[in-house]
């Protein structure tokens, strides 16, 4: 905070271009932190937020209900991955991902079972900076270690080495199917992100994983959450991460692109037997009532979203960026600081040897006309959906430039 990374100042956006104060615009690769799937200043997600505020931009959601929220959980429930038929309206991903635990944790207390109250997660997670979220993130290589005399101490497995494309190994999930016998007892659920680790490494497993996982938990009697804030809504090529793997979860945390990047939201999703499991105590409440909880605005937009989503045919968009993200990412791994390549879906990563110095790079990507964000070693992108095939290719190509150009930028 005291010597700061240049900041670009952003005055409109549209399309997948970010116009700056200067007048120069840049070919957005991020989707805005993944979230703008549609691009910018949408015509119809525009119109969504107008005429919901012409009827109301806000009222609580509670002893209250509105057309907004009903509808968008009637069509969260239908395309959402069966039997997740209940549906919890927050505030962001982060917070997606509290109530999920607060979910697993006053299920097993409402069942006279309060000693399930710790978590069993995967290293190189990443599931928010809010307290409980950073928990399960992965202690030593994530970002909250400053944090970790506080913090709640949960069980972490290693993280699948498995790709998402090579042969399965059964041992891959050795180690956490020990930790599962050893300690059930305590365990409330398991919570990881399917297939798709996002801040945590851009790492892409095996979907068998998921589904020995779905076994064991099965076996075991505990819960399943599915953290799918960056996966969900198509990014990964299915509509939701779970499906590669044709399992449900108990619960499935959302957020990011669920309001096509127009204002902060999510929702968590579970089933009959954690609602029927919550109310067996505290009057059948669950505990956890945000101020902005179902927000019409909000619940509009979503709703406006998804129907843009299935009505632009996201998933011929989606196998087009991969096609191209696969053919022109190629040449970076001739390239001498390059460890790794690889694509899933509408994400692209090149995981350099060393870290970036992501001030420098970032420079040389803005004057050459791209918005990407590296983080740690990893120079990656997830473009929006609506991106052309001429924009992606441009996007690639300054990449590999300034990689080729400063290997060790």
């Amino acid at each position: 905070m005291s010597r700061p990374l240049p900041a670009y100042p952003v005055v409109s956006a549209s399309g997948v271009r970010l116009k700056l104060a200067d007048g120069r615009e840049l070919i957005d690769g991020m989707s805005s932190w993944w979230c703008a799937v549609h691009g910018y200043n949408h015509p119809v997600l525009n119109r969504a937020v107008h005429d919901q505020i012409d009827a109301m931009s806000h009222v609580m959601f509670g002893g209250i209900t509105h057309p907004p929220a009903v509808g968008l959980a009637r069509k969260l429930v239908d395309i959402s991955p069966a039997p997740l038929n209940r549906v919890f309206f927050c505030d962001s991903g982060s917070v997606s991902v509290e109530v999920a635990i607060k979910m697993a944790v006053q299920y097993w207390s409402s069942l006279q079972r309060p000693e399930k109250n710790r978590l069993l997660t995967i290293r190189g997670g990443y599931h928010g900076d809010t307290f409980g979220a950073m928990a399960v993130c992965d202690p030593e290589s994530g970002m909250h270690h400053l944090f970790s005399a506080v913090l709640r101490k949960h069980l972490f497995a290693p993280r699948p080495v498995c790709r998402f494309d090579d042969p399965w190994h059964p041992d891959d999930i050795f180690e956490l199917t020990s930790l599962i016998e050893a300690y059930e007892g305590e365990i409330a659920a398991v919570i990881l992100e399917p297939v798709v680790q996002g801040a945590g490494g851009m790492w892409f497993y095996h979907p068998e994983y998921l589904r020995q996982l779905r076994r064991l938990c099965d076996e075991h009697d505990l819960l399943l959450i599915f953290d799918e804030i960056a996966t969900g809504f198509g990014r990964t090529g299915k509509l939701f991460a779970t499906e590669h793997a044709s399992i449900c979860p108990d619960v499935m945390c959302l957020g990011k692109a669920i309001t096509g990047g127009y204002m902060s939201f999510a929702a968590t999703l579970t089933n009959d037997r954690i609602v029927d499991g919550l109310s067996h105590a505290n009057d059948g409440v669950f505990m956890h009532g945000p101020t902005f909880m179902a927000n019409p605005l909000a619940c509009a937009v979503a709703t406006a979203s998804i129907d843009l989503l299935f009505d632009s045919d996201w998933q011929a968009n989606v196998e087009r960026i991969e096609g191209v993200l696969r053919n022109l990412l190629a040449p970076a791994r001739q390239l001498p600081g390059v460890a790794d390549v690889r694509v899933l879906g509408a994400i692209g990563v090149i995981e350099m040897r060393a870290p970036v110095k992501v001030a420098e790079i970032q420079q040389q990507f803005v004057a050459r006309g791209i918005w990407v964000r590296p983080f740690g070693n990893l120079v990656y992108v997830m473009p929006p959906y609506v991106i052309s095939d001429g924009d992606l290719a441009f996007l690639v190509e300054q990449i590999l430039d300034v990689l080729e150009g400063s290997p060790n930028a």
